[in-house]
């Protein structure tokens, strides 16, 4: 028991970095196994590129989609988006910055699958062989029938022993270009977290306890929730079947629940750890809280707006 608490204490504290590190690893495996057992390049002048092309991009693209889908943030953002649509301009880019924040983050597992095929080297091979811009370059000095053949060197089956030669090259260009790739998301990965962190206006200590609060205000609002929708649907059944009228229920309105489901912005007259805690203490009861003089979007704070009832761990 004293383990699985372990093994479960590690994953509240760090479920955001499992969770990446996972996609990661599946993501690698998939583009694994689609090399090996889906693809075959057609080793033809007319479709080794689009081939390889749609192989290398088409699944990172649908990636890049799913982590949009997958995102809490997305449908706290978009739900509800056309009742909404005389937002005022700051609203509009609050939200752009979020939308920045939503690709940035769903870009992880394309930019895995990019990288690890390049990697591999087998769709990059295939499409560039069928590149007539790269034939001309690959193809000086060489046989006579060089372009000709370029395209049949993924299948091995190049006559001039030169030409089949360039299957090396084009593999050292692919895992170059990996490799390029993966330095260049960890540089700028790195510099946006310096960036962010250096602009906290938070300290280090405040932002653990604030994703500590945020887990209990998540848990208590699930428990509520529960206990208040059973609480409703035994009375209107019990109401249904006596025919009687059901006892009254004080349930929150439509623009409660817009208010408290709206984006999270940070002011500093009033630091308030989510959109609940702000409603609850407005000022005035007709006061909206979506949009005050000084809000704004802090990078370092989207994972107030990543947090959701389902989304709670040990729920």
């Amino acid at each position: 028991m004293e383990k699985f608490r372990a093994v479960l204490d590690l994953h509240l504290k760090h479920h955001s970095a499992l969770g990446y590190g996972l996609v990661t690893l599946l993501t690698a495996g998939g583009e694994r196994i689609f090399s090996a057992v889906v693809f075959q390049c057609p080793c033809s002048a007319a479709w080794n590129l689009p081939y390889g092309l749609v192989f290398l991009l088409v699944p990172a693209l649908a990636l890049f989609l799913l982590g949009y889908v997958l995102s809490a943030r997305t449908w706290r953002l978009v739900t509800g988006c056309g009742c909404r649509a005389r937002a005022s301009c700051g609203s509009g880019l609050r939200a752009s910055l979020v939308c920045a924040q939503l690709s940035a983050a769903a870009a992880l597992a394309p930019l895995t699958w990019v990288a690890v095929a390049l990697l591999g080297g087998a769709f990059y091979e295939c499409a560039a062989s069928g590149s007539a811009v790269l034939a001309q370059r690959l193809c000086l000095d060489r046989d006579h029938n060089c372009a000709a053949e370029l395209p049949l060197v993924p299948c091995h089956e190049a006559k001039a022993s030169d030409v089949q030669d360039l299957l090396k090259d084009l593999k050292a260009q692919s895992q170059v270009l990996g490799w390029i790739l993966i330095a260049a998301v960890i540089i700028i990965l790195l510099i946006f977290t310096c960036v962010s962190r250096c602009l906290s206006p938070v300290s280090f200590l405040q932002l653990k306890f604030w994703k500590i609060y945020l887990e209990q205000e998540q848990q208590i609002l699930k428990s509520k929730a529960t206990e208040h929708a059973t609480e409703l649907a035994k009375e209107n059944v019990k109401c249904f079947f006596e025919g009687s009228h059901p006892k009254e229920c004080n349930t929150p309105s439509v623009k409660e629940w817009q208010q408290i489901s709206s984006l999270y912005t940070f002011n500093q007259k009033g630091p308030y750890y989510s959109m609940l805690h702000k409603y609850v203490n407005r000022k005035e009861k007709t006061h909206s809280i979506r949009s005050t003089e000084g809000d704004t979007v802090i990078p370092v704070l989207g994972f107030v707006d990543s947090s959701s009832i389902n989304s709670t761990p040990g729920l």
